[in-house]
């Protein structure tokens, strides 16, 4: 059973931090090589990370924390459009893209602060219970929008889905979503 504390401390939700994040995918490259290079020039990123259990070439059991998605992070949003394409251009010319509005279109889509917040968070590969999904797959779960109003994941919002007899919080951003196990009790209607 889940504790009651919450999952994160008071300051994790930063209600005066409204700086939107972009979606990148990569072609060929490697996420920690561009976080590094991000981070070398000031730049904050974030890759969902989960712990990963695996047999080695000795057959021992091992424990590693690895990507979620292979080919997709998160870039916070600390300039304008034009010079973040320069900046990523300069040195991975053709082995990005950054996730757009739609199809066709020339706009970067832009995650609101607040949802990358809850999404971070989230993904904590602390945290049990949960499912990653892809961005097709969780289009196609059904549910309602909820507040989470008591427990651990209190204040978190999200849709509140059903997945092999048990409820989940959904949390969706462009190019993937996390599902954590919820008492559907514990939610409240979002308005």
């Amino acid at each position: 059973m889940m504790d009651e504390k919450p999952i994160y401390d008071e300051g994790a939700l930063n209600d005066q931090d409204t700086t939107p994040w972009y979606g990148v995918q990569l072609f060929g490259l490697r996420q920690k090589e561009m976080t590094d290079y991000l981070t070398e020039k000031g730049v904050e990123s974030f890759v969902p990370m989960q712990n990963v259990d695996f047999i080695d070439r000795e057959g021992k059991r091992r424990h590693e924390l690895r990507p979620v998605v292979s080919n997709l992070l998160f870039i916070k949003k600390q300039m304008d459009d034009k010079e973040l394409q320069s900046l990523l251009e300069d040195r991975y010319q053709g082995h990005f893209y950054i996730i757009r509005k739609s199809r066709g279109s020339i706009v970067f889509y832009q995650i609101p602060a607040r949802q990358m917040q809850e999404f971070m968070i989230m993904c904590n590969p602390d945290l049990l219970m949960k499912k990653f999904l892809s961005e097709s797959e969780a289009k196609l779960k059904k549910g309602d929008r909820v507040v989470v109003t008591h427990g651990p994941l209190k204040g978190l919002s999200g849709r509140l889905v059903r997945s092999s007899g048990k409820y989940y919080l959904l949390k969706e951003i462009p190019g993937m979503a996390v599902m954590m196990k919820v008492t559907r009790w514990c939610c409240q209607k979002a308005e």
